[in-house]
């Protein structure tokens, strides 16, 4: 099924690098230098969903960048009933973009896997996420060399699951559509983008949802080296 494959699009939040599990780091260093009493485990209960809620109206252009950063924390410290005032949500949102990327933490086998392919195959990333905070990501997490190009929503001026996004990707990688195929945790945005825009995609499962069984999915990253 694969065998004309010669480019590999990576997605890079919730796909290598396990962004709740780096919130969870980020979260409690702050909430420690700033004295903040909050049970970390109910605020990440609810931040994490809500997270993803303000991402997907971001994805659609409901909202800014500076409305995201902010949204997803008042309405967590709403929920879990915790007064606070918009400048204190703004200086824990700026201290959670500089501490996030700091963090490392990948999914299970992810080194592994990207040693693996990227002695067989060309590698690269397309991110909705933003560009300074992505590449901090993946430098500190020591998976930057593995991939030959890198394109997020600035620089092509849209989102997944865009077409354009997908085109600039490929335009950036000198890659054709029949050679190449999407990695990613986001129905929407990375299997039914590239699907969509005429590549094909495999989707990261690691929560093993039930998705239409028509969709190709992988539940962990080391799946990658049979399938490759």
């Amino acid at each position: 099924m694969y065998s004309n494959i010669k480019h590999i699009f990576f997605d890079l939040d919730h796909t290598l690098w396990d962004f709740d599990k780096n919130s969870g780091f980020a979260f409690e260093r702050i909430f420690n230098e700033n004295k903040i009493d909050i049970n970390l485990k109910d605020f990440l209960h609810y931040y994490i969903p809500t997270n993803v809620k303000y991402w997907e109206m971001y994805r659609k252009d409901e909202i800014t960048q500076s409305e995201l950063r902010y949204g997803r924390l008042k309405e967590t410290f709403d929920l879990i009933d915790y007064k606070t005032d918009q400048a204190t949500i703004d200086f824990f949102s700026h201290q959670y973009i500089e501490y996030l990327p700091k963090f490392t933490e990948l999914f299970d086998g992810a080194i592994e896997t990207l040693d693996y392919l990227s002695s067989k195959y060309n590698l690269h990333i397309i991110t909705n996420g933003f560009q300074d905070v992505q590449d901090k990501k993946m430098g500190n997490s020591n998976i930057k060399h593995y991939f030959k190009t890198i394109t997020n929503s600035e620089m092509a001026g849209v989102k997944k699951p865009n077409p354009i996004i997908f085109e600039h990707a490929l335009q950036k990688a000198v890659a054709k559509k029949e050679e190449s195929i999407m990695i990613g945790d986001c129905l929407e945005a990375d299997v039914n983008g590239a699907l969509n825009f005429g590549i094909k995609a495999l989707f990261f499962n690691s929560n093993k949802i039930e998705i239409n069984p028509n969709f190709h999915q992988i539940n962990t990253l080391i799946e990658l080296k049979k399938i490759f």
